[in-house]
Parts: C-alpha cells; structure tokens; sequence
C-alpha cells in the first residue's frame, strides 16, 4: 500500500479516470463499471476498479488543486503502475462562445502555482497532453455530437481572487478554462514517460456567472465521462 491509496500491487489498472471529487468517482464507477471493486477509502478519497467492456479500468478521486492531484498521480504511476490518466473534471469558461456543459480537451495547461517553478529553478515549463491521447478524445467527441473545444487552460493556485477580474488576462492569450489540477498532471506524467490527459466539463462561466449545482457536477457529466472511458480502450 502507499500512503494515501489503501491498494494492493494488481487492485489498480494501468488506465485511470481521475475526477477531482471521490463522488464523481464513485457515480463512474457504479453507473459505467462492471465487476467493481472499491479499493480505497483513506480519507474518503474513493478509488474504483472494474471492466468498461471488458477492459479494466480504474477511476481514482484527486481531491482540489495541485498538491493533493500530484500526490495521487504520483502514487498511481510509481507505486501502481497507471500508465494512461484522464483528469475528468469540471471548469469555469474564460470565453463567452464556451458555454456550461461544454466539454474542454485541454492541450495545455499554464499554471500560476509555484508547482513547476520550484521543480525547474525559476524557469517555465510547458505542461501539455499526451497526443495520441488528445487524438482520440477528439475523435471520440465528435463522434459523441456533443460541443468540444480543444485548447489551452488555466490550473490556478486560487479560487477566490482579490481581483476578480484578474482572469481576462489569460482569456487575452486564448485561454479556454480555469481548473486546479491539469498543470500538475501533465507535468507528472511527463517526468515517468507515462499519458496524460485532461478533459473538462464546464460547470461555471467568468463570462456571465451561470453556474451548475454540486448535483449536477458530481452525476450529470456523463458525456466527457464516456469519451474519456472510451480512450483508454
């Protein structure tokens, strides 16, 4: 066992689903797995392992923001063996065409946490998806009929910010999104050579302050679910 997952060597696949919150976790897992296992309970951070037509795959929750998905990724690739993570998550619209319950394929991931500056001295780094993985989401989505857009996001340190008007400057650099976690999940996955992909539901919007419920996020983002169990196939 490691730390923080109460699992065994061989309870975890090597294809991940990720979702920030262990409910979204738990609704995948019983809504879209068979001959489910639940591997994890510490901290009440659920973990899951069945068959999504005939393969198994895991679904392992995160928690909020960059420490504590770095903590999970890490643990899942060293320990485990994960070799393909898909963050499903969801996000706030920095653009006024990116409406709630589009789906986000985030290419890239700028961060403003200390994450990566701390890892590389100062200098940036530019967190971005496994292609092969994007590729197929892409696919996959269009073949969903379902509205996507595929471009950089936002993984920030803040939620609350003193200024709230400080995200128009990312959306000035064509930033879709904002979430917590992406940057520290590509960056991860990168350093253990493993695939790494996040996909996005937008669940708020900076533009016009619409907004999903808790509910809604945690059991009705079934489309980007079902693209992202269906990449790792």
């Amino acid at each position: 066992m490691s730390i923080h997952i109460g699992a065994e060597k061989g309870d975890i696949a090597d294809s991940v689903l990720m979702p920030g919150d262990p409910l979204r976790a738990k609704f995948i897992a019983d809504n879209y797995l068979e001959n489910t296992v639940r591997y994890n309970t510490v901290r009440g951070m659920y973990g899951f392992t069945g068959t999504y037509k005939g393969k198994k795959v895991s679904v392992q929750g995160s928690g909020m923001g960059i420490p504590s998905i770095s903590i999970y990724a890490t643990e899942l690739i060293e320990i485990y063996g994960a070799k393909k993570l898909i963050r499903v998550g969801s996000a706030g619209s920095m653009k006024q065409n990116v409406k709630l319950r589009d789906i986000v394929i985030a290419m890239s991931a700028s961060t403003d946490a200390s994450f990566n500056k701390l890892r590389f001295a100062g200098m940036d780094y530019a967190a971005t998806a496994d292609y092969d993985l994007l590729e197929k989401a892409v696919y996959l989505a269009k073949q969903h009929n379902c509205t996507y857009h595929v471009g950089k996001i936002l993984s920030s340190d803040i939620f609350y910010a003193d200024n709230p008007n400080s995200w128009k400057l990312w959306a000035d650099f064509g930033v879709l999104a904002v979430e917590m976690e992406a940057a520290a999940l590509y960056t991860i996955a990168a350093k253990f050579g493993v695939q790494a992909l996040t996909l996005l539901t937008i669940s708020d919007s900076m533009v016009d302050g619409s907004a999903s419920s808790s509910e809604d996020r945690e059991k009705t983002f079934t489309d980007m679910m079902e693209i992202a169990l269906n990449t790792v196939l």
